[in-house]
C-alpha cells in the first residue's frame, strides 16, 4: 500500500510543479488552487509512505517520479526541448526508481 501511495504522490508532485509554473506568481486562481491541493496531497502521501518505507528510498522515488513526469510533460507540451540525451536520461532516472523498488 505504501508503494502505491508513494507513486501517486510522485505523480502529484509533477502536478503541483506544473501548476506552480502556471500560477504567474499566484496571480491566477485555478492553477493556484491546483497547486495547493496537489502539494498538500503529495506531501501527505509522502509522509504516509515514509511511515513504512525508508526515508531515503521514499524521498528518492518521490522526487524521481515527479522530476521525470514534469520534464516529460514539458517535452510533450513543447515547453521543454526534446533530445535523445534527455530521453535517455529520463529512462535512466525511471530505471533507478524501479531499481530502488526492486531492492527494497
Amino acid at each position: 500500500m505504501a508503494w502505491l501511495v508513494l507513486v501517486v504522490s510522485g505523480v502529484l508532485e509533477a502536478v503541483w510543479a506544473v501548476a506552480l509554473g502556471r500560477t504567474e506568481g499566484f496571480t491566477r486562481l485555478t492553477p493556484s488552487i491546483v497547486f495547493v491541493v496537489a502539494i498538500t496531497a503529495s506531501m501527505g502521501g509522502l509522509a504516509f509512505a515514509m511511515r513504512t518505507l525508508p526515508i531515503g528510498t521514499a524521498y528518492a522515488v518521490w522526487v524521481g517520479i515527479g522530476a521525470a513526469l514534469t520534464v516529460a510533460f514539458g517535452m510533450v507540451t513543447g515547453d521543454e526541448a526534446v533530445s535523445v540525451v534527455k530521453v535517455l536520461l529520463l529512462v535512466g532516472l525511471v530505471a533507478c526508481v524501479v531499481g530502488l523498488k526492486l531492492t527494497h
